[in-house]
């Protein structure tokens, strides 16, 4: 009895996955509910009073929409006016009449990883989607193999980079140098982009889906009807520049100022998203002859296929709050506390550990740097290799308890069985790839 209280926390998140799966796989129950069911099973579990697993319910749900209801929102209205207008057409056919139908992979990992370094990967994917799905359209390829492609590139550009959350806080932690993080990590991040989003979408069958309702072309533009390319592609552009832009400002002014608060109003992914959107409207609308009635059509028409995930969004935030409550990350953190393996192994294992209990990339990457910093001193072992190390750990395989697991899966329009054959596979292999590739680098570093 006593073993089984210890080990609770993990105990709960075995039994509340478990019981998720049931819920949507053999009664297939809508995923919003089973989430809601499952996180209060964990949190009973866990001995949580019920007014205090409702406020748990409540804040993880709040917080998780708070960050991401009008990021979702405001991308898919980007994304539903530019496939409304033949913007995304008219990216996806200049990019194979330049690239080919071969190499419109490279041009895919080279977009995904300029948004991967520059906004939130929410942001990114909700605005790549629909290009992606344009592109495999024209290209009739399933749209799946690309999508894969593009996911490998932001995801592992936003776990290795600063300005990024996650890389930023790690840089902090291990003491490392910004720039050689920069440089190694293009040596960490090729290799791992080539092997998940390259070779593993090759290898993968029964990638052939129908195309998602909200993406589905309303008819075959001519190229008169559509924007020109630069225009497509500069506005779904405009919150990476702006953000990128706040972030570069803010290394020279004074926090607190009028112009500093101002600055990273519009800085802010929130803000930048609607200059985009309020632009989109002109230009992937009125300038292209489309009534002010036909835009709104298109906008109420990205909101209403967009409802459900941004529910399914939040229903995986509580379920995360729960099991960040439950104290995973810290039982996970305390068994690995006096481990004697490679600090490198050490630091991606034990973020790994937290990410798949915890949903949270940033909180896994912090907790291990928190055990495994406090240590640098006893290690013979280069701060930028622990950086990259770790930032691969936070990017491996995620399940039912991520909402971005939620977000690939919906707006994708896949069971969970297929995200996790897809979406959880592409992040476990490029992640073991990049700790195999700071390895190698930690024998000549």
């Amino acid at each position: 009895m006593n073993w089984i209280i210890e080990n609770m926390p993990i105990i709960s998140v075995i039994i509340g996955v478990a019981l998720l799966l049931f819920l949507n796989m053999k009664w297939k129950l809508n995923s919003f509910v089973a989430l809601l069911i499952s996180a209060i099973v964990v949190g009973f579990l866990n001995g949580m009073g019920p007014l205090d697993l409702l406020d748990t319910i409540k804040a993880g749900l709040g917080s998780t929409l708070g960050k991401l209801a009008l990021i979702i929102g405001f991308g898919a209205i980007i994304g539903k006016l530019m496939v409304d207008s033949g913007a995304a057409q008219r990216i996806a056919s200049t990019l194979l009449n330049k690239f080919g139908v071969k190499k419109v992979e490279w041009a895919l990992i080279i977009i995904g990883a300029i948004f991967g370094i520059s906004v939130f990967y929410e942001v990114a994917f909700i605005i790549l989607a629909p290009l992606v799905i344009s592109i495999a359209i024209e290209a009739k390829v399933p749209y799946l193999k690309l999508g894969i492609t593009m996911v490998a590139a932001t995801t592992l550009a936003h776990s290795y980079f600063p300005p990024q959350p996650g890389p930023t806080a790690l840089v902090e932690a291990y003491g490392a140098d910004m720039g050689m993080v920069y440089i190694v990590g293009i040596i960490v991040f090729i290799p791992a982009v080539l092997v998940g989003g390259i070779i593993f979408p090759r290898l993968m069958k029964n990638l052939d889906h129908p195309i998602p309702p909200l993406m589905a072309k309303p008819k075959e533009f001519t190229d008169e009807e559509m924007p020109g390319f630069w225009t497509s592609l500069i506005v779904p552009l405009i919150p990476a520049i702006v953000i990128t832009v706040a972030t570069i400002v803010n290394m020279f002014i004074e926090e607190g100022t009028t112009f500093y608060q101002i600055l990273n109003f519009v800085g802010s992914a929130e803000v930048s998203l609607l200059i985009a959107v309020l632009i989109s409207i002109y230009v992937f609308g009125i300038r292209v002859g489309r009534s002010m009635n036909d835009v709104m059509d298109s906008f109420s028409g990205a909101i209403k296929g967009i409802a459900m995930i941004i529910f399914i969004v939040g229903a995986g935030g509580a379920f995360k709050e729960i099991i960040i409550q439950a104290g995973v990350g810290d039982y996970i953190a305390g068994m690995m506390q006096n481990s004697s393996i490679s600090p490198l192994i050490m630091a991606w294992f034990i973020t790994a550990l937290i990410r798949i209990a915890t949903g949270q990339g940033v909180v896994s990457a912090i907790t291990a740097a928190g055990i495994v910093g406090p240590l640098m001193d006893t290690f013979d072992v280069n701060p930028v290799l622990m950086v990259l190390a770790t930032a691969a750990g936070s990017n491996t395989i995620t399940h039912v308890n991520d909402a971005s697991f939620w977000l690939f899966k919906e707006y994708f329009n896949l069971t969970i069985k297929e995200t996790l054959k897809t979406w959880g596979l592409l992040l476990f292999t490029s992640s073991v790839v990049g700790l195999g590739v700071v390895l190698i680098l930690d024998i000549f570093m």
